[in-house]
């Protein structure tokens, strides 16, 4: 049996929204994604949704409801806010991106900075409380 080829990671984050419409237009105004394959259900929430990311990311989004999935996942707000997951996107412009997030309302968790271990980035929440690390640090090409 040969392995699959990938194109891009074969690592995919998943993700709920109560309103996945909204987020998965937010995410592509103010994060930079791109909208590849968008599903919805008759009543407007959302089945499946790719988004990718320049340089081979993707992010895969559905609407919180019913679900095999429901009973193992709660949302930000129904645990204080907390995660028990956050998503790290390398790109080539942490400020460019640190401004979008900052100007479209989103939470900013820590403030840019250098790192010590190299690259620049920021932690923020998007508009329905995951936790985004955006930076210019690439584990790829260190190590």
């Amino acid at each position: 049996m040969s392995a699959p080829i990938f194109r891009g990671s074969p690592v995919i984050p998943c993700l709920a929204y109560r309103d996945a419409p909204a987020a998965i237009e937010w995410l592509c105004a103010n994060f930079g994604f791109a909208k590849q394959l968008v599903v919805p259900n008759p009543d407007g929430t959302i089945a499946h949704a790719q988004l990718t990311f320049p340089g081979g990311g993707m992010i895969m989004i559905g609407s919180v409801g019913p679900s095999d999935f429901a009973r193992l996942r709660k949302q930000p707000d129904e645990i204080g806010g907390a995660t028990t997951q956050s998503l790290c996107v390398i790109v080539p412009d942490a400020d460019a991106v640190y401004q979008n997030a900052k100007a479209a309302g989103a939470t900013i968790e820590f403030e840019i900075k250098d790192e010590d271990y190299g690259g620049r980035g920021f932690t923020c929440r998007d508009l329905e409380g995951h936790v985004w690390s955006f930076g210019t640090y690439n584990p790829w090409s260190n190590g």
